[in-house]
């Protein structure tokens, strides 16, 4: 299937890891031009060799920026002043249970979640309007419907997201503008691996045997019960950033391996 992807920028924050990288690396693979994302250069750097290593000939390029802050965002819009679609993947989580997560962490998290894609969208919308064209995703979570009781702060920001991109999609009405919000499920990215792990160490438990209690006691509506690969959500979000996606807009469109248990 032709996703109609040759030649469109997309931009894709934190892609340096996880499904971030999948992402772009699957728009590379569709022929986009990329700009992948993450803190430091060194890694961006990586990235960026490691996708044109695997796809000869793909336009590929990289800016290092921390999109948490204000800042960070501007250096990347100076870098990057427009773009045809734009992936707001960067994101944090952490498990910490409500008593102990201070105002700090609560702000923290609203910063760098749903600010860098305000921010991010706000600045390419307005280029999309001109040009009657443009993709803009929000990486929210099935978090965003059933808020983890282990982090709740993260789980506000999801549904934060989810409201920020179908409060925007309202603003590009009967335009050539989609803006989605893709709900992701248990993945198996870089973050989780450290979140399996210091949960697993908590409760005395491997890797494999955590996964499997994992669906069995705090994600038992899973009808995956394993976690998501990385690749399975790009290939998700290469479908809602290209042209054959034009009938979705203002949805929060499920990759969540069944873990939220509705029917719509």
């Amino acid at each position: 299937m032709d996703l109609k992807l040759k030649g469109k920028r997309a931009l894709v924050t934190g892609s340096t890891a996880g499904i971030g990288f999948a992402a772009a690396k699957r728009l590379a693979e569709e022929g986009a031009i990329v700009v992948v994302n993450g803190r430091t250069e060194q890694r961006v750097k990586s990235a960026v060799a490691e996708i044109q290593k695997q796809h000869l000939g793909a336009s590929v390029s990289g800016v290092a920026a921390d999109v948490s802050n204000a800042a960070g965002c501007a250096k990347l819009v100076g870098n990057v002043p427009d773009v045809d679609i734009l992936v707001n993947n960067m994101g944090i989580f952490e498990p910490k249970p409500f008593e102990k997560i201070p105002d700090e962490d609560w702000m923290r998290f609203f910063e760098a979640n749903v600010m860098s894609g305000v921010r991010l969208s706000r600045h390419y919308l307005p280029g999309m309007r001109e040009r009657n064209y443009g993709r803009i995703l929000f990486i929210s979570s099935e978090s965003a419907v059933q808020i983890p009781a282990e982090m709740i702060h993260y789980g506000m920001t999801k549904t934060a997201q989810v409201a920020v991109a179908r409060g925007i999609a309202e603003t590009v009405a009967g335009t050539g503008i989609t803006v989605n919000s893709l709900l992701v499920g248990p993945t198996r990215s870089e973050g989780v691996e450290t979140f399996i792990a210091q949960l697993g160490a908590q409760s005395g438990m491997d890797a494999a045997t955590f996964e499997r209690e994992f669906f069995k006691s705090v994600r038992p509506t899973s009808l995956l019960k394993r976690f998501e690969t990385v690749d399975e959500v790009a290939n998700m979000i290469a479908f809602l950033s290209s042209e054959l996606a034009s009938g979705t807009n203002g949805a929060a469109v499920r990759s969540d391996g069944g873990v939220v248990r509705a029917i719509l």
